[in-house]
């Protein structure tokens, strides 16, 4: 993992996170590195997200990200509208982005929500520069 010391770190996240909410946050992170070992994480405290990506740049390199709501966390696509869903988890109507809305541990652990990691990863590598 490469972490960009400018922004902030995952505990940043987490202490925005109600308690409730933590371990889906600490969860969706553990997805995320069992599915790419050499993940960027950038995370942006005021806007209560954490971006991942194959390197540094948000809007070419990353995939997902995980961002705190009140009542959950979204597991966000930033290319979603590229993935397969068969499972019909993915929400939003925009132009790219897509996401989940997760309120528990076990709703992370659907083997759909780890196929649709999995998914975007290869997805940016394909497309990200210098991937």
């Amino acid at each position: 993992m490469t972490l960009n010391d400018t922004h902030g770190t995952f505990d940043d996240i987490l202490a925005t996170a109600k308690p409730q909410l933590r371990p889906v946050c600490k969860a969706l992170r553990s997805l995320i590195a069992s599915s790419h070992n050499r993940f960027v994480e950038v995370v942006w405290p005021k806007l209560k997200i954490a971006s991942f990506g194959v390197g540094p740049k948000k809007k070419t390199e990353h995939y997902a990200y995980i961002g705190v709501q009140p009542s959950h966390v979204n597991l966000g696509f930033y290319h979603g509208t590229s993935l397969s869903d068969p499972a019909a988890l993915l929400e939003g109507t925009g132009k790219e982005l897509r996401h989940l809305k997760l309120r528990s541990v076990s709703q992370v652990k659907h083997p759909s929500v780890a196929a649709l990691v999995r998914e975007a990863i290869l997805e940016r590598r394909r497309h990200a520069p210098e991937a």
